[in-house]
């Protein structure tokens, strides 16, 4: 039977097929350390569940409104104001079937047949798969350490042309962990405006900073789409939670949007996120930001014993994106090998577009530090 021809232009998620080898290897009765998948390896804090579990027993299993309900909306932009000093109207904001729904809805509301996207690369690899979902054309532009991995002004002055509608941005980025500075996001936004376009930007890892506290791009202005989630930060990543930050304009067609494609959000769900914003919760939210410091501190200082060089200055999210070209100039075999001889499982570059990605892994600093030390000392072994 046909397939869609856009599929033609949608990769595998290259990662996934490490993880699906990893489990066959654990089924098999060995020892992985997972450093490839993007997930906390916390619980969801107790109060969360708590309220999702009371949420059950009150018998909240029912539709709610499709942009979610009320006093969600409003509980977020309530942590706009206490923890950015932004104030972001609850009309605006819409919470969705997790960031990767967000993401749809804004690239939906804003993209036409054969409109361009301008994205860096690397970059999380959906993202230019979703730009294709919505028959757009992503432009990949290769970025570098000098610039934290971000796209920068000169960027949008130099890619883009008549076709070009949106820019879309992550900070903290994935896979390298960096941020863009308010500066240089400020410099973007005001090329993105002058030329009649809109900017998409990523902060479903906000909160998860380290030495420093990431400004929110709604700082810098309100036209513009952003992009959170409950799944890093909040640790709520089966929940399938998230949300957007709508511009003004658009907000009756996110609303068609969100009512045709999602209908509503996971009710459940969204009465236990009302517990991610109590103090309690933060509090422990932010003793576990100290314990992913930690982590990221003692694989960066372990990078030079391995010849990995890290590329940019990992300052939030949860990874380490390191240079591996003296081992290796296919990072996907890389990961491969090292996977079946070593058990130990990584993210290959090719997952996160096309520059310079055949000599880059991405690590997670997901598991504890033992677990880190143990696959430190099976990777020095393995590369002799």
């Amino acid at each position: 039977m046909p397939v869609a021809q856009r599929l033609a232009h949608i990769a595998p998620f290259y990662v996934m097929e490490i993880l699906a080898h990893a489990k066959a290897l654990e089924a098999a009765g060995h020892d992985v350390i997972h450093l490839e998948i993007g997930e906390p390896d916390f619980p969801t804090p107790a109060a969360i569940t708590q309220a999702g579990i009371a949420a059950l027993q009150a018998g909240q299993t029912f539709y709610t409104p499709a942009l979610g309900i009320p006093p969600l909306r409003q509980a977020i932009a309530d942590f706009y104001q206490s923890r950015y000093s932004i104030t972001v109207p609850a009309r605006r904001v819409v919470v969705t079937p997790g960031a990767s729904g967000a993401l749809q809805l804004a690239l939906a509301a804003c993209i036409n047949p054969d409109d361009k996207v301008l994205l860096p690369d690397p970059t999380y690899p959906c993202n230019r798969h979703l730009v294709r979902l919505v028959n757009g054309e992503p432009v990949c532009l290769p970025v570098a350490a000098d610039s934290g991995f971000q796209l920068r002004a000169e960027d949008i002055a130099s890619h883009w042309d008549a076709r070009t509608v949106a820019a879309m941005i992550a900070s903290p980025a994935n896979p390298t962990g960096t941020l863009i500075r308010p500066e240089d996001l400020r410099s973007l936004l005001a090329a993105v405006r002058a030329r009649q376009g809109i900017l998409i930007v990523d902060e479903i890892y906000h909160g998860l900073t380290y030495g420093c506290e990431a400004e929110t791009a709604l700082a810098a202005g309100e036209d513009m789409f952003v992009v959170n989630s409950f799944s890093k930060y909040f640790q709520m990543t089966g929940w399938r939670l998230g949300w957007l930050v709508v511009p003004e304009a658009y907000v009756d067609a996110v609303t068609r949007l969100a009512q045709n494609l999602f209908l509503a959000p996971s009710t459940v769900a969204q009465y236990a996120a009302l517990a991610a914003f109590l103090p309690e919760t933060q509090a422990e939210l932010a003793q576990r930001r100290q314990v992913f410091a930690q982590r990221r501190d003692f694989l960066q200082a372990a990078l030079p014993e391995l010849g990995f060089a890290l590329s940019g200055a990992p300052e939030g999210a949860f990874y380490l994106y390191v240079d591996v070209s003296r081992h290796t100039d296919d990072s996907f075999g890389f990961a491969r090998r090292l996977l079946d001889e070593a058990h130990v499982a990584v993210a290959p570059g090719c997952d996160f577009g096309q520059h310079a990605a055949s000599r880059h892994i991405r690590l997670a600093y997901t598991t504890d530090i033992p677990r880190l030390a143990e696959a430190v000392a099976r990777i020095k072994a393995w590369l002799g």
